[in-house]
């Protein structure tokens, strides 16, 4: 149990897909413009992440090795096209929003990478709990980058009003501000853990 917390920790701070190896750029950077926009984009691939992992683990030793990263892609894009009609059927609005980055899902690096180097050697359980922990690192990357774009361009977080909007910059909402802040809060992590 010790070492699945330290997996599962490992993926929120140490290997940190956003802020630590700079993984998944294209969903980090296209769909934080807000706040709800970011979590459900990371809650979405974090599921694809654990189901994966598990999936990829189970069948490692069932897999050749000249067809394992196309195996793995439709795995993948199974869990993927399961969370893309989810979210269709039951959060509609949402899903417009994230638009063509649920089914890019399918060939994120975060995603393909652990599962070709965790999950391909380990056991389910601690796949799993990688999964989790990168999936969960992830999210809170996207939110967190989500909400100060949202609270810089708008003044709101959640959708709720914190500052009266007129008194936003809309270039965080847009394209250059993901990259600006972006790259303060990478500054600012790798300060803190300095």
């Amino acid at each position: 149990m010790k070492n699945n917390l330290k997996i599962l920790t490992n993926g929120i701070i140490g290997e940190n897909p956003t802020f630590v190896l700079l993984l998944g750029m294209c969903p980090t950077l296209g769909t934080t413009s807000s706040a709800l926009n970011g979590m459900a984009m990371g809650l979405a691939t974090t599921f694809v992440l654990i189901c994966s992992n598990m999936t990829i683990s189970s069948m490692k030793n069932l897999i050749p090795d000249q067809v394992r990263i196309p195996a793995y892609i439709v795995l993948i894009a199974a869990f993927v096209t399961v969370v893309q009609m989810l979210m269709e059927a039951f959060i509609p609005a949402l899903y417009a929003g994230l638009g063509l980055f649920i089914p890019l899902i399918v060939v994120n690096c975060i995603v393909l990478g652990r599962a070709e180097a965790y999950a391909a050697k380990n056991k389910v359980i601690p796949s799993m709990f990688d999964g989790i922990g990168i999936g969960l690192g992830f999210t809170l990357a996207l939110t967190l980058l989500g909400a100060c774009r949202e609270l810089l361009g708008t003044g709101k977080m959640f959708s709720l009003t914190v500052y009266p909007e007129n008194f936003g910059s809309l270039i965080f909402v847009l394209a250059p501000g993901a990259f600006i802040v972006l790259g303060f809060l990478i500054a600012i992590i790798n300060k803190i853990k300095s």
